[in-house]
């Protein structure tokens, strides 16, 4: 009010005490200025408090009028400009508090009980009822109260509530001692200080005293001597203010002299223009020039505003040891906060730093989800699946071929495997295999060593030998399917995955043709058909063979042989289960078309087989190659559907490679154990049985085929197996091998 009175005439004020942030604004108060630093540095030093606390969600309280209001306003104002720190609730205590008013302010608090740091800006008879209230209801300890500078380090607001203002943190304007006015002060008594008309009063509150008829103290007190001193029969403690109010005298005492040098340089006293014709702006101008040392020692400087400089000491009220309390200084703020948190204290003397937040940091691998409208408050939601936390508020899906690392912060690459040696699944195909290859090197050497015996020759050892190789390739491919996958090794799978089973099937499909075109050729004529020689039967086989190499070079020219990393086969719901198959680039369509000749080649044969199923056992071997493409169609038809019915599993590259290896093997394994183990069990065990025997004409065979025939078709209008007693008798006499 003074200062809109005296802007009216132009008058230049300088205060010593007001800090209401309002009056910095130099539109309205433009002949204002103090040497106290408004409260919006107050507030300011506050927010970074608040901030070093690592607290973000507090509450305001105020005191209703200028000094409270703009003070939180000022601070409220802060915390938007600089987000990070949350208004729980901004509550304002009346000029005239109701019955039970604190109570309610203390109940209102509560409910947002996570807010436990409270900025108070309010006068001390209202902090001191507050602390109060908080002491009735059972709070001591639970609110965290940072203090502006009307809290400071006085007394008055925490006197017998100690222990529920213990751990608060004040604000005070920074101020020294003036040990010059202390001098002065304790020198003054009622005979040299007659010019002060308040000092009579002073002296008889102060030392408890009456002076005398005329007193302004009423009561049977002692009488006042005259001769007491301040300081030794009192309490004596320099007032805070006493440096600003000094402060502000010297501040115009300079303004006033540079003005006077100015304008009355060399003249004593008031000279003509400065005692008549005196700007108030001119004498503004002055006092915002001014910069010299104050009385604590701090420089006295004001802004384009009239504002001083912000310099605070910080407070804390600590409970030592001994049960006493006191305010210590744990810091200060000169524009930037200078704090000894090394120095703090809380409840029963807890140097940890508690916490005044709204919602709990959230652990790693877990983003953010803000409650709308309130930025410090937010539940956590882990990143699920194959999402990290890429930032404090987003999940993102890591790469294909990557997988979230164990505390879901970023990204780590999927494991590659593929299929070991001494894998379960891999043991069993190997250990199959390798009694294989050792039964048909077996085969191979005893056929060698008898290659000249008739059961050999009886075999057709140029065929024979062509369907052992694929026999043993069979087997061999065992372990290039389990091999680490290279350019090399996937070649060598593409080569000789399906040329096993096309080097036997086409072996056994020329071989049934062979028998099937002699007997259907012996229905007609006696003439042997054409292309039943050895060497055309080997041109037959390998023409058939050629088909499959062709078809493999065909796949070599338009997809070269490479390998993939698939990371779909094993992509398990648990990230940390995922695995990436090393493999060959073969789908399952490629892996049918290079079997699926050689299946063309075993379905045609058992359609021979079928056809040749009459034959006579004595003739040949259609019998046992029938009974072998049986078996061997068999196992393929059990291979299509566990091979594809799993191609959805996660153990997929095993299950498939075990199977394909296995039936691989099976079938290697049924067309040696029939055609061939029973011819090297004669060759080793009966001898006897391998010797020469007649030989007969086509004509002959052709005729003991089809008597063969026609005693079958009477067989059903005689007992007791007569017709093949009869034929069996037929065959001993004119028995011998096709070759």
């Amino acid at each position: 009010m003074v200062a809109n009175i005296l802007r009216l005439f132009k008058i230049p004020q300088i205060s010593y005490a007001s800090t209401a942030p309002e009056l910095s604004d130099n539109t309205r108060y433009d002949f204002f200025s103090r040497v106290v630093p408004p409260d919006s540095y107050q507030a300011q030093a506050m927010m970074d408090i608040v901030t070093a606390m690592e607290w973000n969600y507090v509450s305001t309280l105020a005191s209703e009028g200028n000094y409270g209001e703009s003070g939180v306003e000022a601070f409220i104002q802060i915390s938007r400009e600089t987000g990070g720190v949350c208004i729980a609730q901004s509550l304002k205590i009346p000029r005239e508090p109701r019955p039970g008013e604190f109570d309610k302010i203390i109940r209102r608090l509560l409910e947002t009980s996570n807010a436990r740091a409270i900025i108070m800006f309010a006068n001390e008879d209202d902090i001191r009822r507050v602390l109060n209230a908080a002491k009735r209801n059972n709070q001591t300890g639970h609110f965290l109260w940072v203090g502006s500078d009307s809290w400071g380090s006085k007394i008055s607001p925490v006197l017998d509530q100690e222990r529920v203002a213990e751990g608060a943190i004040t604000i005070l304007p920074k101020r020294a001692s003036v040990d010059a006015f202390d001098r002065y002060f304790r020198s003054r008594s009622l005979s040299n200080n007659r010019r002060n008309v308040w000092f009579a009063e002073f002296w008889e509150e102060n030392f408890n005293c009456k002076l005398g008829m005329h007193g302004k103290r009423p009561g049977s007190l002692k009488k006042c001597t005259g001769l007491e001193k301040v300081g030794r029969d009192s309490s004596y403690e320099q007032e805070g203010k006493v440096q600003f109010v000094m402060d502000a005298v010297y501040a115009m005492a300079h303004a006033l002299h540079r003005m006077h040098r100015e304008l009355c340089y060399g003249y004593p006293g008031l000279c003509p223009r400065m005692a008549s014709s005196i700007d108030g702006k001119e004498l503004l101008s002055h006092i915002r020039a001014v910069n010299f040392n104050g009385s604590a020692g701090t420089p006295v400087v004001f802004n384009e505003n009239g504002d001083a400089p912000g310099r605070y000491d910080i407070f804390q009220y600590q409970i030592t040891n001994r049960s006493t309390a006191e305010y210590r200084v744990i810091g200060s703020w000169t524009n930037k906060l200078h704090l000894k948190v090394e120095a703090m204290r809380w409840r029963r003397g807890d140097p940890s730093l508690p916490a005044s937040v709204c919602s709990i940091p959230c652990q790693a691998g877990e983003r953010k989800k803000v409650v709308k409208g309130v930025p410090c408050c937010w539940h956590c939601e882990r990143c699920e699946g194959y999402h990290y936390q890429a930032s404090e508020f987003t999940c993102e899906l890591c790469p294909y071929e990557m997988r979230p690392d164990t505390n879901r912060t970023g990204c780590v690459p999927i494991p590659i495997i593929k299929l070991e040696w001494h894998s379960p699944w891999a043991v069993v195909p190997v250990f199959i295999s390798m009694l294989g290859i050792i039964a048909t090197s077996f085969v191979i050497v005893t056929f060698v060593r008898y290659n000249d015996t008739p059961i050999v020759r009886a075999s057709g050892r140029e065929m024979s030998y062509v369907l052992l190789t694929g026999i043993f390739l069979c087997y061999a491919i065992t372990f290039l399917m389990i091999a680490t996958p290279d350019v090399g090794v996937c070649s060598f799978r593409r080569i000789f995955l399906g040329l096993g089973m096309c080097f036997s099937y086409a072996a056994l499909l020329t071989k049934t043709n062979r028998i099937h075109r002699i007997f259907e050729q012996g229905k007609k004529s006696v003439t042997a058909p054409r292309f039943i020689s050895p060497a055309s039967q080997l041109v037959i086989t390998f023409s058939l063979i050629s088909v499959q190499l062709l078809g493999v070079f065909v796949w070599f020219a338009v997809d070269p042989p490479h390998t993939v990393v698939d990371y779909g086969e094993q992509r398990t719901q648990d990230p940390m289960s995922a695995r990436g198959v090393l493999k060959c680039d073969i789908s399952d369509l490629s892996l049918i078309c290079s079997l699926g000749y050689s299946i063309l080649l075993m379905v045609t044969c058992t359609v021979y087989a079928i056809k040749t199923r009459g034959v006579p056992e004595t003739f040949n071997e259609a019998k046992p190659i029938g009974f072998t493409m049986y078996t061997t169609c068999i196992i393929w038809l059990a291979f299509i559907p566990i091979f594809f019915g799993t191609s959805q599993s996660a153990e997929r590259m095993y299950i498939q490679t075990t199977t394909l290896t296995i039936s691989l093997s099976l079938s290697a394994s049924v067309s040696l154990g029939m055609l061939y183990m029973p011819k090297v069990y004669i060759i080793l065990f009966h001898p006897e049985q391998n010797v020469p025997k007649r030989k007969r004409s086509f004509k002959a065979i052709v005729t003991a085929a089809t008597m063969s025939g026609k005693l079958t078709q009477k067989g059903g209008d005689r007992p007791n197996g007569e017709v093949k007693t009869e034929l069996c008798e037929s065959m001993e006499t004119n028995s011998d091998f096709i070759n």
